[in-house]
């Protein structure tokens, strides 16, 4: 894949462009900040935009705010994004928009490679990617809806591995049950959620917005 790189550490920055290019990806700009990222995005249209939360000038919110520029003018590039922190407020933005090639990981998540090229792959193939933790504190927020109330134990685990993107045989690999049982599962959470069958949209993400919109 053509990659587009912003992160402000030099040294994890060459670290993620050397395990890029070993695993046969190009990595066509390799930036410190987020008006450079966005500069490379127009001029090379790349497949993925991989890009820190917090980078000059304020170190607060800049990668944040570049994810949702690029989600905006150049929908057909994905975003994966990479932090120290949850920040509940652009992650839901991030979901809530369209959430197709969409991720974010915690960097401590980047440690484990086979995890993060995964989900790199995953999210610049049209899929999602959320941190395990970042989805736990979505949900947290969420957790007094009356939908939630609606799902058993069971049925939240399904959710929460949605919201992950997974798919039904990777959810039923990590929770040791079939796929027709994960079916199982997705069609009550549906049905749970009032989310009716409708050609135009997918249930599966209409389901993870309601979820975590609610």
């Amino acid at each position: 894949m053509r990659i587009a790189l912003a992160e402000d550490s030099a040294l994890l920055r060459e670290g993620l462009v050397r395990l890029l290019a070993e695993e046969g990806h190009q990595v066509v700009a390799a930036v410190g900040d987020a008006d450079a990222l966005l500069a490379a995005v127009a001029e090379d249209r790349p497949q993925v935009a991989v890009l820190d939360v917090r980078m000059p000038p304020t170190h607060t919110d800049e990668g944040l705010r570049a994810a949702l520029t690029i989600r905006q003018r150049w929908p057909e590039v994905a975003v994966l994004v990479l932090s120290q922190y949850v920040e509940k407020r652009y992650a839901t933005r991030l979901l809530t928009g369209d959430p197709a090639g969409v991720g974010y990981l915690l960097k401590d998540r980047v440690v484990d490679v086979g995890e993060f090229l995964d989900a790199l792959v995953r999210v610049g193939a049209g899929g999602t990617a959320f941190d395990p933790e970042v989805v736990r504190q979505l949900l947290a927020a969420t957790s007094h809806t009356d939908p939630l109330s609606r799902l058993t134990e069971r049925e939240r685990s399904v959710l929460d591995l949605m919201a992950q993107g997974h798919t039904n045989a990777s959810i039923g690999a990590q929770l040791f049950v079939s796929r027709s049982a994960v079916e199982k599962h997705v069609n009550a959470i549906f049905t749970k959620l009032d989310l009716p069958e409708r050609s135009t949209h997918s249930r599966r993400i209409l389901a993870i917005l309601h979820y975590l919109d609610t």
